[in-house]
């Protein structure tokens, strides 16, 4: 019996002191999409931040394709030891279970969650060229002609994909969705006018907005976005619409837990620090740091969630 107890203090000595020492390398966060996009700036920036926390660098890999199925396989092989952490749009691990008949990974069995770590609207936006000044002028031009509209996004069951299912399924109009692989690529292919309208996040249609490469029509929240003044709710237009992406940090299952906590203190701290809010408030960006329990419950409720809009907008791949 003392030799059991023994065993089981020195084995929790030893993992807490790896994760006083870790980390003792760069970290690498693989993010499951292209640069560019939301998801590429929110791991970058709070990269950023955790390398000055960690004194190490944070080094981001992007690793796109498959609605980020790609990268969270990647991900999910990964030796469990801290030293690889995967940074998906909420999607990646709350849909594409729902969305895809075979994965290379499961979202339940093959990560722990560690934080959710910013969260923003989404805001429709066409070509600066584009006829459509309006949520309504675009729904009304739809109608009028079933299956011609199309809209891109980051790729199949990827949080641009159902932000915009869900918009064409709620405005009841028939529209061609186009792939591509990232956000960063969907959104230039509206700026080029290959797509009529774009469902994209707002921290990564930002730049494309203000240098008036494509115009802004209206966002997703229940309220205007503050970085985006006079650009309406598309719940204006459709009663009751409202969509919100999200970001954050799950670790390979196997990860010590000790490792999983100081990673979250530490992300909770750097989302703390004024000026990395202020940049992510630019971005249109808010940070949430919540813990690996509160992530755990909310991505549960999430996945339920999708689950019947992918149902209700049979959208599926074999």
């Amino acid at each position: 019996m003392k030799k059991t107890i023994a065993f089981l203090l020195g084995t929790l000595f030893a993992a807490a002191a790896l994760a006083q020492s870790w980390p003792q390398r760069p970290v690498r966060f693989i993010v499951p999409f292209p640069p560019g996009g939301a998801t590429d700036i929110s791991a970058r920036l709070l990269g950023e931040k955790l390398s000055q926390i960690w004194g190490q660098t944070v080094v981001i890999e992007n690793r796109g394709g498959a609605g980020g199925g790609v990268g969270a396989a990647e991900a999910a092989r990964a030796t469990p030891d801290g030293y690889t952490l995967f940074f998906p749009s909420g999607s990646v691990v709350t849909a594409n279970q729902h969305v895809y008949a075979k994965l290379a990974y499961d979202p339940d069995k093959d990560f722990v969650p560690i934080t959710k770590v910013v969260a923003g609207p989404q805001v429709l936006t066409v070509a600066a060229s584009s006829p459509f000044k309006t949520v309504k002028e675009l729904i009304d031009h739809a109608r009028a002609n079933p299956g011609k509209v199309t809209f891109g996004h980051a790729g199949i069951g990827s949080q641009t994909h159902l932000a915009a299912e869900n918009f064409v399924w709620q405005a009841k109009i028939d529209a061609l969705a186009i792939p591509y692989k990232g956000e960063g690529p969907g959104l230039a292919a509206a700026v080029a006018g290959e797509t009529n309208f774009f469902l994209g996040n707002v921290a990564a249609a930002l730049g494309h907005i203000t240098s008036g490469r494509l115009r802004a029509i209206g966002v997703t929240s229940r309220d205007e976005a503050a970085q985006l003044p006079g650009v309406p709710p598309i719940g204006k237009t459709i009663p009751g619409f409202e969509n919100t992406g999200w970001f954050g940090l799950v670790a390979p299952t196997g990860t010590p837990r000790d490792i999983v906590q100081k990673v979250y203190r530490d992300t909770k701290k750097a989302l703390e620090a004024s000026d990395l809010r202020g940049r992510l408030y630019v971005q249109g960006l808010a940070p949430v740091g919540n813990t690996p329990e509160q992530m755990a419950k909310e991505m549960k409720q999430e996945s339920a969630l999708w689950a019947r809009v992918v149902k209700e907008r049979k959208i599926e791949v074999r």
